[in-house]
């Protein structure tokens, strides 16, 4: 009896025949091969597939009781291997199976009978492969799986089916330049901040691209302040900037400041002088900018070395004579490089530094002495934005001639996004003016402002690397960056449920006892953890939701299952006031339902009070012009603020805890649930900051029938689209065009199904002149015309023919008509 095994390793189940080749070695003649496929041949008959191998080679020795002892513990057997691939695969393993396994596991050493079987096996190789598991909070699961763990075939086929590692999905990077001369060990960058303000997202792109070089090359980051200007630098902005660095999981190797050698900057100075390459001058500031405007050189440009180094002590004494001068670098005044007219290299300062004191009254110009610093530091290559680019040249000149060691320089583009300011002034005016709370508002660009939105700092990094280090100037939509964001906090948020406080309506379902149960915080990860939900015979709903009900209609009701509308209470003016609704769990048909969010009152459970707001951009033009005042196009109305009800996980969330509302969108938690006060006896509710996730319309909410639900079981399917049952009344509708195109849609679907489903023709007409109303409401508001479904016509910004060429195109029609088909490429020409 010839048995030929092959073994597939990248299989899960393949783990199952291994393990019996490997208990029966000594029973069978058997050959163990790996290939492309398990199977197993037995004189020329072959036998595909992981547990079908795995029986048969069990029933070819029936003294071991792989397959069990009798008809019943082989039927068992068949069981808990389908159960190892359909509930424990690593898709549709849940904490609720693993706690159920657990439990089974509590009496029992085996899980069929009193010795080892193919169950045994099956079901460890699926937990084996459940990379994520946390054993030690399924304590029966450990004790079972230590236990087969210690068999030697278990330990014997681990160790020649190692599980792979998880292929990562190819990450989103943009093109990075090979930096020059650069060697693994041997690079050396530097990320110099003013301390004059917040760090904004523009400085996050610059320090996380300088780090990404650190970490490529296996160098060293040089983090210094650029402190030359002491009108400018404050403390509390360098304590500020710090944390913001610690905030990015920057960590450099090296911490400076340019103050640190303000007297080597002035030797450097002095050998400029006395080389004749540098000249004080006390030209008037408004004089000297026309004279380089016009390349005029200036009338001291020539003085004689002695009166230049007398004029630099006055200028460092910070005497009234040295306070009319400046020290400027004597290099071209005919450039066509503007940077090299003799610019000033240094000025006269009489504030006191906030590191130095009152020590100088000469301060350096950030063009002298970044070279400088960027060459006695070591530092290799040195990232500049392309704004840089004329003063590049100076760069060069000052290390030339003070013979120093030079970098390489290389430009990168300077990140800028639409609808925003990143002018330190700007922002600054907006704090003044209080349209922001602070500078970590949630509107601002800088990087505490876009954390506390509810950006991640993964998100943030993937973000910059997908720019790459192009010099490209491009100006980036917000949505970019949420939509990086939404890829690392989408796997990992916590579903939970809140509902519009305003109009929330009773969903009553008598026969529904109270109780609760365990479901998974997220649908796909069950590592997230498991959430305690509460059932009732008295549940609150959505009152837009309501609204769209219809009696005998089914629903699927997230987290439970199928309900179907029993009963719908109106009051006066038609609007839905209670709902009831009968259970019909047994009806698992959740495709083309509307899913509903829901929570129940119980006294033990008491709903958690809790205000989401919702922020929009703070300046309302795209890209703002040279010439455009920006206090022109502030949105003052760029904050909204709801009050929910929300479920009990609420009350557990930390400050910055990320979560999705479902049907709602991503929220981070800005204020915790906190109990009520003693003082007070008022409880304070969760604030929630919503969190953009990158998309360009807004995730439609409540009232409408365009859902997405992560759902129970089954019902995670992502529902159809479907017209609300019932019109929006005239009165109501949005002034926004998008929002009213909506409208159009959704009530030209409706017309459909009505016709469909062979309506009166009353009802049929009513629909119809609804429709035509918000269409004509639309033309009038954007002057364009839409089709009966409310999708916009494509005129790609054409102007209407005039009459004149409608004549025209009939006419030469008419000739086409008559000379036959045109040439493919010459009609493709025609409009």
């Amino acid at each position: 009896m010839a048995l030929q095994l092959c073994i597939q390793q990248s299989s899960t189940a393949s783990f199952v025949p291994h393990v019996v080749a490997e208990i029966l070695k000594n029973d069978l003649s058997l050959e163990v091969t790996f290939g492309q496929t398990t199977s197993i041949s037995q004189d020329g008959t072959v036998i595909s597939g992981a547990h079908a191998a795995a029986r048969h080679l069990a029933r070819l020795v029936p003294a071991a009781a792989l397959y069990g002892t009798s008809n019943l513990e082989r039927a068992e057997v068949d069981h808990w291997l389908e159960y190892s691939i359909s509930t424990l695969g690593q898709s549709s393993a849940t904490p609720t199976s693993l706690s159920q396994l657990d439990a089974i596991l509590a009496p029992r050493v085996y899980l069929v009978g009193h010795q080892l079987t193919l169950a045994d096996i099956a079901v460890y190789g699926s937990i084996r492969a459940l990379r994520s598991l946390s054993l030690p909070s399924y304590p029966n699961l450990e004790r079972w799986a230590t236990f087969c763990r210690s068999k030697e075939p278990f330990t014997t086929v681990a160790e020649k089916m190692p599980l792979e590692e998880p292929k990562a999905k190819q990450a989103d990077v943009g093109k990075f330049v090979e930096l020059p001369g650069a060697e693994v060990g041997k690079v050396v960058v530097r990320f110099p901040p003013e301390a004059s303000g917040y760090l904004h997202i523009g400085h996050a792109k610059a320090a996380l691209l300088n780090q990404y070089y650190q970490q490529t090359f296996k160098g060293k980051l040089v983090f210094r302040f650029d402190d030359t200007n002491p009108e400018k630098e404050k403390l509390n902005f360098e304590k500020v900037i710090m944390e913001d660095v610690a905030m990015l999981d920057i960590k450099p190797d090296h911490f400076s400041r340019t103050s640190d050698f303000f007297d080597l900057y002035i030797e450097y100075a002095e050998k400029l002088i006395r080389d004749g390459k540098a000249f004080v001058d006390d030209t008037p500031p408004e004089q000297m900018k026309k004279e380089r405007e016009s390349r005029i050189p200036s009338r001291n440009r020539d003085k004689g070395v002695e009166e230049n180094l007398s004029d630099w002590e006055e200028m460092k004494r910070g005497s009234e004579r040295g306070l009319l001068c400046c020290l400027r670098a004597r290099i071209d005044y005919l450039s066509d490089n503007g940077a090299l007219r003799d610019p000033t290299i240094y000025r006269c300062k009489l504030e006191p530094h906030p590191h130095t004191g009152d020590k100088y009254k000469v301060y350096p110009i950030y063009d002298f002495a970044c070279p400088i610093i960027d060459s006695i530091e070591g530092v290799t290559h040195a990232l500049r934005t392309t704004e840089y680019h004329d003063r590049d040249p100076q760069y060069s000149w000052v290390l030339k001639n003070l013979g120093l060691r030079e970098p390489y320089v290389y430009e990168y583009s300077r990140l800028n996004l639409q609808n925003t300011v990143l002018s330190k002034r700007r922002l600054r005016w907006f704090v003044e003016q209080g349209i922001v709370s602070d500078w970590d508002d949630p509107r601002f660009p800088t990087v505490r402002g876009v954390l506390r939105h509810g950006m991640t700092v993964e998100g943030l990094k993937q973000f910059i690397v997908a720019q790459g280090s192009s010099r490209a100037i491009v100006v980036m939509e917000w949505d970019k960056l949420w939509a990086c964001n939404r890829k690392v906090i989408d796997p990992i948020a916590p579903r939970c449920t809140a509902l519009l406080k305003e109009g929330v309506v009773p969903l009553l379902i008598p026969e529904a006892t109270e109780e609760s149960k365990l479901n998974p915080k997220h649908p796909k990860n069950p590592s997230v953890g498991e959430k305690e939900v509460w059932y009732s015979s008295r549940l609150l709903m959505e009152g837009a939701d309501a609204q769209t009900l219809s009696e005998g209609e089914t629903v699927t009701l997230i987290h439970w299952g199928n309900v179907r509308v029993t009963k719908l209470s109106r009051d006066g003016s038609g609007h839905v006031t209670s709902v009831e609704a009968k259970l019909s769990l047994d009806d698992t048909e959740y495709k083309n339902r509307q899913k509903l969010t829901w929570l129940a009152e119980v006294d033990h459970a008491p709903l958690t009070p809790t205000v989401c707001v919702h922020f929009d951009h703070l300046i309302t033009k795209g890209v703002l012009k040279p010439e455009d005042d920006f206090k022109d196009f502030v949105n003052h109305n760029s904050k909204v603020t709801y009050e929910m009800l929300g479920d009990q996980l609420l009350r557990q969330l930390k400050k910055g805890d990320i979560i999705q509302l479902q049907r709602r969108g991503f929220y981070i938690c800005d204020e915790p649930w906190r109990a009520p006060s003693a003082h007070s006896g008022a409880e304070s509710p969760c604030v929630l900051f919503n969190i953009p996730d990158g998309h360009s319309k807004p995730m439609p909410t409540s009232g409408s029938k365009k859902k997405k639900a992560d759902g129970p079981a089954e019902p995670q399917q992502v529902a159809k689209r479907k017209p609300p049952a019932e019109p929006v009344a005239m009165g109501t509708l949005p002034q926004d065009p998008e929002a009213l195109r909506q409208e159009v849609e959704a009530q030209g679907s409706r017309v459909r199904e009505l016709k469909t489903s062979g309506a009166e023709k009353a009802e049929v007409d009513k629909a119809v002149g609804i429709l035509l109303a918000l269409k004509a409401q639309y033309r009038e508001l954007t002057v364009e015309e839409l089709p009966g479904g409310g999708a916009k016509k494509k005129t790609k910004g054409k102007q209407a023919p005039s009459e004149e060429k409608k004549a025209k195109e009939k006419q030469s029609k008419g000739k086409t008509k008559q000379e036959g088909k045109k040439p493919a490429a010459m009609a493709a020409s025609e409009p």
